[in-house]
């Protein structure tokens, strides 16, 4: 198979796959023995990344794989072209899947200690249903409470291919101080 082949055959794959695919899946699934190697899938995987820099669409890998999607900032414009309305998520939700993000694996107890609240057990069904966290396992100790931790799902929905891309906590509180401060600066110039 040529390589403009190859390309067109991963580029229809990945528009074809409702699903983010990996190098290793697009091997799998489109060639026989022989037809093409592991690193000439990658390379055409890079070059249609280039390809499609200066398009509406682009190829980005997340944690599963290659994914075509549309461009971030053309979000806010194309936002009315879909009838449903993207869910709005509570901060009790926003503030659990970050405790289970940045801390996992972690109970819902130690949650709980963490945020000084109960933790409402449609929270935690909402976020597994969304297939954002899931049990990996229980911890030692009396009652073996579950333990949670995010999945690959969720670092597909936000763009991310590994957790290390996670902005640092440090830097966000930073940002926070520095956010309040111009407020309050703008408010005592006003």
């Amino acid at each position: 198979m040529n390589p403009l082949q190859l390309k067109q055959l991963i580029e229809a794959a990945l528009f074809a796959h409702p699903q983010p695919l990996s190098a290793e899946q697009l091997y799998q699934l489109l060639l026989n023995e022989g037809e093409a190697s592991l690193a000439a899938i990658r390379q055409q995987l890079k070059e249609l990344q280039s390809d499609y820099q200066e398009r509406g669409i682009e190829l980005v890998k997340v944690a599963s794989g290659y994914r075509f999607q549309t461009r971030a900032e053309l979000g806010q414009r194309l936002a009315g072209l879909w009838q449903e309305k993207p869910p709005r998520y509570s901060n009790a939700l926003l503030e659990t899947l970050a405790l289970i993000v940045y801390r996992q694996p972690i109970t819902r107890g130690e949650i709980e200690q963490i945020r000084g609240v109960s933790v409402s057990s449609q929270i935690m069904k909402t976020l597994q249903e969304r297939g954002w966290i899931k049990v990996v396992g229980h911890k030692e100790v009396p009652g073996r409470p579950q333990l949670y931790a995010s999945t690959n799902d969720f670092l597909d929905d936000f763009n991310l291919s590994d957790l290390s891309e996670l902005p640092d906590i440090d830097t966000l509180n930073e940002d926070d101080e520095r956010t309040a401060e111009t407020a309050t600066n703008e408010r005592d110039d006003s």
